[in-house]
């Protein structure tokens, strides 16, 4: 008997060549038994089915992480697609992959799925899950893979095939009669899989090509207990009532029109919440040594060759023709950055120099990806450009980092952090890079931020640390980033004067804060369900007179506040008092002001709130500092 070393989550075993994980933790590690789901061996994930052959390390991995949940959700989607084809055996497969907290799966048939069909597809789902049918890999060369495929009759399978050498080895997963071409890995069975439920049926071209076919997929999601997806729909549900199209068309503050898709208008009240958070973004940067500038909407075709985005960004951007001569619509502020400081000639003691600009950008974006102000085709960044020396940047990537910090707490966001690395797609040498990614971990350790590697994700010109907010029912939504780069000042020949009197290059990084302002907005909506803080309220009081006959006292109270540069309106309808209330509610105004025979003669107002309701008889005076308190504090 050849026996192996391995260490299992820290605790070393010998055991005998070729046992499966899942008998080495039936064996060894009874007590994950039932939340092992997958295993990574040797930096690899597998199945728990892997036999092994080797000495090694070994995570087991479950719910909890990442590549576990990957694993059950793709697990679920292999259920659904035996369903379907035990269902409607006609329908052809096309993928099925675990996506962020659920899955998908793309099916090829004539006729429409329906409620009923979901209701159908459900219960046979189930009745395979009880039927725990082991899920078992299967590896076969391309040749073999092919011909099985064919007599199978799943041209899409066969046609994820073709760009594979023909060597390769190819793997399926079969499940009692189901058998699927499919990387993996998976849970051991089908019995595996505890709580789940189909969520919503869409279109999806192959291959997500629109010249190809349209195909239907069903979404769906899955949880290891009951009590987790009733969580998960709960959430869905609540994420539904705050969605920021509906809210922000009932609410006044933007509209959306077939004449300009994926190009936003703001009313009123929209612009008096935009304003806001332009000037507490203003005064913040003002604070901190930023200058504001402004930078051309349009630019010739040179620059963006020369900044590298025509071979980066071509096809996200829109293009013009001025006196015979090709322009673009800048989809990023930076090259106009980059000209701006050529303007000068920069000493040391200038640096480090931060730009700042709210840029309006335009980026062609898919009719089918416009979603509300979350995705559009013509924003505003909050951008800024900081240009300094190399012995600066760390220095300069904490301040960002506590900027980001404090703004995100004003709002009530948690966030986590990613570093974004080299994409393949990339410019600058191997050194750069290393020197950038370098930089930015080190930052984010002396900060000692938590932080994951997102590999490949970086911008063409350098890597980043992107900010993913976490909203008030659980969400996360990526709006800060920093960029730090070392190509572009290469590229346009950026100089500041040493101490020594010559010319260095400087380091600059590229940052946001907001993301962009639309963006923002739309997350700020949903986050707050439209009941915005008292600071942020586009409308902070509503003066409600109980009859006309104290109509004049409301106009009264209402001039005072308006005074005091508190933003009030008055309803001056002949209404009952109660409608009045209720429709100041569904507005999700923080204040109501209840003005009567009582309040006019003791020169008074009784106040309710959005969430508290009445809060009794008040001065004025008391009243105006209560608002103005709440402003102050970001309340």
């Amino acid at each position: 008997m050849e026996l192996i070393k391995v260490k299992v989550d820290g605790i070393e075993r010998e055991i005998e060549k070729g046992i499966t994980v899942f008998d080495l933790i039936k064996m060894y590690f009874p007590d994950k038994k039932k939340t092992a789901l997958v295993a990574e061996v040797n930096g690899v994930v597998v199945d728990l089915r892997t036999k092994l052959n080797q000495d090694g390390e070994i995570k087991i991995l479950t719910f909890e992480d990442e590549e576990g949940k990957r694993a059950y959700r793709h697990s679920t989607s292999h259920v659904l697609a035996q369903a379907v084809k035990r269902l409607f055996p006609e329908t052809k497969l096309a993928i099925g992959p675990a996506i962020d907290e659920g899955f998908y799966y793309d099916f090829d048939r004539d006729e429409s799925f329906s409620t009923e069909d979901f209701e159908k597809i459900e219960k046979e789902m189930k009745k395979i899950i009880e039927e725990n049918l082991p899920i078992e890999r299967i590896e076969v060369t391309k040749e073999d893979a092919i011909e099985l495929l064919k007599k199978m009759d799943e041209p899409y399978k066969i046609e994820l095939l073709e760009n594979l050498p023909e060597d390769a080895t190819i793997s399926f997963y079969r499940q009692g009669e189901f058998i699927d071409l499919c990387a993996g890995p998976h849970v051991p069975s089908t019995g595996y899989i505890k709580a789940f439920k189909l969520t919503s049926l869409a279109g999806a071209y192959w291959k997500g090509d629109e010249k190809n076919k349209m195909l239907q997929r069903i979404y769906g999601t899955s949880f290891p207990d009951k009590k987790q997806l009733e969580e998960y729909i709960f959430r869905i549900e609540e994420a539904k009532k705050r969605d920021h199209r509906k809210l922000g068309k009932e609410l006044g503050i933007f509209s959306l029109h077939e004449e300009g898709p994926g190009f936003p208008f703001f009313h009123p009240k929209g612009m008096v919440l935009w304003n806001l958070l332009i000037d507490f973004w203003r005064r913040e940067h003002k604070k901190r040594g930023y200058q504001e500038i402004k930078t051309p909407i349009i630019l010739n075709e040179e620059l963006w060759k020369r900044s590298g985005h025509w071979d980066h960004y071509k096809k996200n951007m829109y293009f013009t023709t001025i006196d015979e001569q090709g322009f673009a619509i800048k989809p990023m502020n930076c090259p106009g950055g980059m000209l701006l400081y050529k303007t000068d000639v920069h000493s040391y003691k200038e640096l480090p120099l931060k730009l700042a600009e709210l840029g309006i950008v335009h980026r062609h974006e898919l009719s089918g990806v416009l979603h509300g102000l979350l995705r559009v085709r013509c924003f505003t960044q909050d951008d800024a450009h900081i240009f300094m020396m190399p012995s600066q940047i760390e220095d300069e990537i904490l301040g960002v980092i506590d900027l980001v910090d404090y703004f995100y707490k004003v709002f009530g966001f948690e966030y986590h952090v990613e570093l974004s690395t080299r994409p393949e797609n990339s410019m600058g040498s191997d050194e750069l890079w290393e020197k950038a990614t370098n930089a930015l971990k080190g930052a984010l350790e002396k900060k000692g931020l938590n932080y994951k590697i997102n590999e490949g994700d970086g911008a063409f010109y350098g890597p980043k640390i992107d900010f993913h907010l976490k909203d008030s029912i659980g969400r996360t939504w990526q709006c800060g980033t920093i960029q730090l780069d070392f190509m572009m000042p290469e590229r346009f020949d950026l100089t500041y004067i040493g101490p020594d009197g010559e010319k260095h290059r400087p380091v600059m990084i590229h940052r946001v804060v907001f993301g962009s302002i639309e963006r923002f907005i739309g997350i700020l909506i949903e986050h707050y369900a439209g009941a915005f803080p008292v600071w942020l309220s586009p409308v902070q009081v509503r003066v409600l007179p109980i009859s006309e006959k104290y109509l004049e006292y409301a106009r009264k109270v209402k001039e005072i506040l308006e005074e005091q540069d508190i933003r009030v309106e008055l309803d001056e309808r002949n209404e009952k008092i109660g409608y009045k209330i209720r429709e100041a509610q569904l507005q999700k105004i923080p204040y109501m002001i209840i003005v009567g025979e009582k309040e006019e003669m003791s020169n008074t107002i009784s106040v309710r709130s959005r969430e508290k309701g009445d809060l009794g008889n008040y001065t004025i005076e008391n009243f105006i500092n209560e608002v103005k308190e709440k402003v102050k504090n970001k309340q």
